[in-house]
């Protein structure tokens, strides 16, 4: 199957005649990577399942404005991420935590978590990670895992580049003292 651009999923979307198809595009190139990183924020399959659709509902009502500023990703990427956020802050507000506390939550049940693989180098990282602030976890996991570029990170974010370098890099530090200080297996 050949790849898609994103001008032409954008020119089919704005054609009458070939919407539907446009945004079946949309979702065949995008609906993993936007699962991903959403999973990444809120931890749980179902939580991800949940604020996809949302992302999506919002990504679509909002396709038409898209001025092409930005790559498509990236604007994507940005609802993603709030929406994340949002659910993440609504939800702790509700167990009346922090959204912090709730990510160290939700970590601790990755083992229950039939979608999650119990791989102990896995788990450790996912601890790591909960244990960042809710913006450093974001930025790490853009670039650690996505390889999102830093100024791409910035556009999604509304940062600027050298705060998201300072932040990975920072991420990045705390990480690895975090799995050294709790490391219970041999790391290669």
């Amino acid at each position: 199957m050949r790849a898609i651009s994103d001008q032409e999923i954008l020119e089919n979307i704005n054609n009458p005649q070939r919407m539907q198809l446009g945004y079946k595009q949309l979702v065949q190139c995008y609906s993993k990577r936007i699962y991903w990183q959403v999973r990444k924020l809120v931890i749980t399959h179902e939580d991800a399942d949940d604020v996809v659709q949302n992302v999506f509902i919002k990504i679509f009502k909002g396709i038409k404005n898209f001025k092409g500023d930005s790559k498509l990703s990236t604007w994507m990427y940005r609802i993603a991420y709030n929406e994340s956020m949002t659910w993440l802050n609504k939800k702790a507000r509700s167990m009346q935590i922090t959204s912090e506390e709730l990510v160290q939550k939700l970590t601790q049940n990755l083992t229950a978590d039939v979608y999650f693989t119990e791989d102990e180098v896995l788990i450790a990282l996912q601890k790591a990670l909960a244990s960042l602030p809710d913006r450093q976890r974001e930025i790490f996991n853009m670039r650690y895992y996505d390889s999102i570029k830093f100024s791409e990170i910035a556009q999604i974010l509304e940062l600027s580049e050298g705060a998201v370098k300072s932040s990975y890099h920072l991420a990045a530090k705390k990480v690895e003292q975090f799995i050294k200080t709790h490391q219970t297996i041999e790391l290669d």
